[in-house]
């Protein structure tokens, strides 16, 4: 009889994978040298003991059995991976024949008992992510690592946004979409529902207000560019009493369409934006207009560089942002995530209806990809060919198996002992 002996997979393994298996085969060999070491004695004792009386009769009797036993469970547990002695017994190498069966009844089995609905509900439910997240992230230090892994992430994404990237988003995606894309409808629509809701109002005073600003701040440019467009015969000194005027009309009306709401001018636009939205989204001549206007701005080679501008410009500033480890925008992230942390952490609500829709995603994603989960260990099995199915299946449980022969070695002593005896109580 011949120790069971691992060889090498088709498929080598390198690194930490070789190593778990290197681990493996010795813990394996180490159990089989110990069940083979066992049926030795036995069979030692069992040479020694033969033909003698008395209590040696018994320890005979029981050695017997011990390789009786230890031969069988060997036989067995050979069996499932390869044939014993190398013999083509029926019904041997089992996981070798029938490896694509294992691998369906394996999918099978996590399917049924893993991928359940209500099993993988109650175990996200009973892991309460969202108060467990909320207590690690409430520290300051946690939430710090976490903003310093994503702004890192952002930060490596923006970098390799490359402004050819942007050209070629810009001139084959952006400008042929605009193109077809009637804006007409869109700007009508806008405009209408802005001025529907008061959203202009703000607008208008920021822009009053910085107008107003402006005004005071530069008579003198006023009052030069009026006088440049004065014509050459006015006198001068007429000409700077009716600039100085101007000026002080225009502040006096800037400041009269501030304080009061009601102004005729403000009327006056709210009734201007309501018609521009009706002819946006009514008139022809005015879609018109809208269109070739966005063609226009679409065609000029000022659009694209634009556009490259505006990106550049945002990419430097969020890169600088995010590369400020004492920056505002670090800070700001951590104090945000700290405090909502700290309520996913205290408040029980908040935590139940989190964790539901957790549950949901996740048997969502159970429900949608699980068959496609359990398909890898199929394919997987199927891959390896028979000797290579029964190594690595080895290597994970043959240690385990080795306590069959053991198992049988003692039981089966005991049972030739008992056996013995009940003969030589019998007349």
């Amino acid at each position: 009889m011949t120790i069971p002996t691992m060889t090498q997979t088709t498929s080598p393994k390198t690194g930490l994978g070789a190593d778990n298996d290197a681990a493996r085969r010795t813990a394996l060999r180490r159990m089989q040298a110990v069940a083979l070491g066992l049926l030795l004695f036995a069979a030692v004792v069992y040479v020694l003991t033969h033909g003698q009386d008395g209590w040696l009769g018994f320890v005979n009797a029981g050695a017997e059995a011990s390789m009786v036993g230890a031969i069988a469970d060997w036989f067995a547990v050979t069996a499932l991976f390869r044939h014993p002695l190398g013999l083509p017994i029926p019904h041997t190498a089992l996981i070798p024949r029938r490896k694509d069966d294992l691998g369906k009844g394996l999918e099978e089995f996590v399917g049924e008992n893993f991928m359940a609905e209500d099993i993988v509900r109650e175990r996200v439910l009973a892991a309460e992510p969202t108060r467990r997240i909320g207590a690690w992230a409430a520290h300051e230090e946690n939430a710090r690592k976490v903003v310093e892994e994503v702004t890192e992430i952002a930060a490596a994404a923006l970098g390799r946004v490359r402004e050819e990237h942007i050209v070629e988003v810009v001139e084959s995606v952006l400008v042929p979409r605009f193109r077809e894309e009637p804006i007409s409808p869109i700007l009508g629509t806008f405009v209408t529902e802005a001025v529907r809701d008061d959203l202009h109002h703000g607008l208008v005073d920021l822009a009053l207000e910085e107008l107003h600003g402006w005004l005071t701040e530069n008579h003198d440019t006023f009052t030069e560019v009026l006088g440049e467009r004065a014509p050459t015969w006015v006198p001068l000194r007429v000409n700077e009493v009716v600039t100085t005027r101007i000026h002080a009309e225009a502040l006096r009306w800037m400041a009269d369409i501030r304080s009061d709401p009601n102004h005729r001018a403000r009327h006056a636009l709210d009734s201007m934006l309501r018609q521009l939205g009706q002819d946006l989204l009514f008139n022809d001549s005015t879609q018109e207009r809208a269109e070739n206007l966005k063609l226009r701005l679409l065609d000029h080679p000022q659009f694209a560089a634009t556009g490259i501008s505006l990106w550049k410009a945002l990419r430097n500033a969020l890169l600088a942002a995010l590369q400020d480890d004492a920056g505002p925008l670090k800070k700001r992230l951590t104090d945000e995530l700290v405090t909502v942390a700290r309520r996913f952490r205290d408040d029980p609500a908040m935590q139940r209806r989190l964790d539901d829709l957790a549950a949901d995603a996740v048997v969502f994603g159970v429900n949608r990809y699980g068959a496609e989960l359990t398909t890898v260990i199929t394919t997987t099995i199927e891959r390896w060919d028979g000797k290579e199915a029964a190594e690595r299946i080895e290597l994970h449980v043959g240690r385990d198996l080795q306590f069959i022969r053991i198992n049988g070695t003692i039981v089966g002593g005991l049972v030739g002992v008992l056996i013995h005896t009940v003969s030589v109580l019998l007349p």
